[in-house]
């Protein structure tokens, strides 16, 4: 094919007619833009979610209800919602079986088949807005094609398969017509439906991208592209024009909300361009993210990542001792607790886990805390919130660390983590600490 853009949308850019409107006016304007990648409209996943956590049934319809209000508000709009109502009914009347026979408590199976119904519910409706528009269309069920394993909850792509899958199913299809597709959604070989995770709309799309050839991924969401840092923390963040997969990359990790941290590992391995804008703003620009940039400045941004827990771990048995290291990460590996940050001296390791919910911390037991116990001293602290400071050669450009100190002074850090990147340098800060300094920061090395 031509050049070929994969367009994702998140929640916010499908969350009603209107929403999805604007959507279509930007799919319509690029005829490049053959595949479309729906999240669920705001506020169903959420609900999903409390079906599947609630055990009364009372509790579940409630939010049942609140799915079916969203939904049918947007059938309502169409002008023609005879034209997919039938659709529409048979998926709400099929998640209604699933809540009713679910029993008491949810399989990690039934929970992934319970979680699809937001996006397949979506892609109808998105499919149905363009098709008014005169668009030649088809609503393609991304199962068939996203191929994963069989870990629910977090699937991972099985990339081959994919690539032979898109290749016999799909691109056939974009010959004549758009697709409109489900993000966050696969199946494993035996056609039971997954999902990649919360937030793996991103990463379906830069999946499908990989697995296509395609040229660009656009990443259409609520924010005009990716800030110098949060918004919500500084008034004097700003749009970054363009930005290098490397720090895009530290920037997802180490917080920034607008990229699932995910999403960049398919466009990395096909080199692939990403583009991140505003469904509601298309023409006020965006963010570039692209192997080579023109500008690679010292300092690029400040991301932000709140709830995180410090563990020292210390004992003499260090000093010139070897495997002691080795013996506390087995420990950990064993409880699936998986690192942020490590930092040593002679006798002690202090490393962070992630409190967010889903994450390392959940599965933090007291078991795995008592084994270390029985060899070491632990120590555990909470509140705490990790600051990063992205951009390039951080470890090596002279004067470039001494200035990022000397904006800090004053500020009193927990842990200090640089070196092991040239991108970026991480430090702790107390929870109630974090917005002051990172406005601090900001003002220090972004004014202009």
């Amino acid at each position: 094919m031509s050049e070929l853009i994969v367009a994702k949308f998140g929640g916010t850019s499908v969350a009603d007619f209107h929403a999805m409107s604007r959507c279509a006016d930007i799919v319509l304007a690029d005829d490049r833009i053959r595949v479309v990648v729906v999240s669920a409209s705001a506020g169903v996943t959420n609900q999903l979610v409390a079906i599947t956590q609630h055990t009364e049934l009372t509790a579940r319809f409630t939010a049942f209800t609140e799915i079916e209000r969203i939904t049918m508000a947007v059938l309502n709009a169409l002008q023609y919602p005879q034209a997919v109502a039938a659709d529409i009914d048979a998926l709400l009347s099929e998640l209604r079986v699933l809540i009713e026979h679910g029993g008491t408590v949810f399989s990690v199976q039934h929970k992934d088949e319970i979680l699809s119904f937001g996006e397949r519910l979506s892609s109808v409706l998105f499919t149905q807005v363009l098709a008014e528009r005169d668009a030649a269309v088809a609503c393609f069920d991304s199962r068939k094609v996203v191929r994963t394993d069989s870990h629910f909850g977090k699937a991972e792509p099985q990339i081959n398969a994919m690539r032979q899958l898109c290749s016999e199913l799909l691109l056939p299809v974009l010959a004549s017509q758009r697709v409109v597709m489900q993000g966050f959604i696969g199946a494993d070989e035996h056609h039971q439906t997954t999902t990649l995770g919360r937030g793996g709309s991103d990463y379906s799309a830069a999946l499908l991208a990989e697995a296509l050839d395609a040229d660009t991924v656009q990443i259409w969401t609520d924010v005009v592209g990716i800030f110098t840092t949060d918004p919500r923390l500084t008034e004097q963040a700003r749009c970054i024009g363009e930005i290098s997969f490397d720090e895009a990359a530290e920037m997802a990790t180490f917080g920034a909300k607008v990229l699932h941290p995910a999403t960049l590992l398919p466009a990395v391995r096909r080199n692939i361009r990403v583009f991140v804008g505003s469904s509601r703003e298309p023409n006020s620009g965006g963010t570039w993210i692209a192997r080579e940039v023109e500008d690679r400045p010292a300092y690029r941004a400040i991301a932000l990542r709140k709830s995180q827990t410090l563990i020292t771990v210390k004992s003499p048995a260090m000093l010139h001792a070897a495997g002691f290291l080795s013996r506390v990460f087995d420990i950990l590996s064993r409880h699936h607790i998986s690192v942020d940050l490590v930092t040593t001296s002679e006798i002690s390791v202090a490393l962070t886990l992630d409190e967010a919910p889903g994450s390392a911390f959940e599965h933090l037991t007291v078991a795995a805390i008592e084994e270390l116990r029985q060899f070491c001293e632990v120590q555990v602290e909470h509140g705490l919130s990790l600051v990063a400071v992205i951009g390039n050669h951080l470890h090596s450009s002279r004067g470039v660390t001494g200035e990022l100190f000397q904006a800090l002074e004053g500020v009193n850090m927990r842990m200090i983590c640089h070196g092991a990147s040239k991108h970026n340098l991480c430090f702790l800060v107390q929870d109630d600490d974090a917005t002051p300094v990172v406005k601090q920061l900001h003002q220090s090395l972004f004014a202009a």
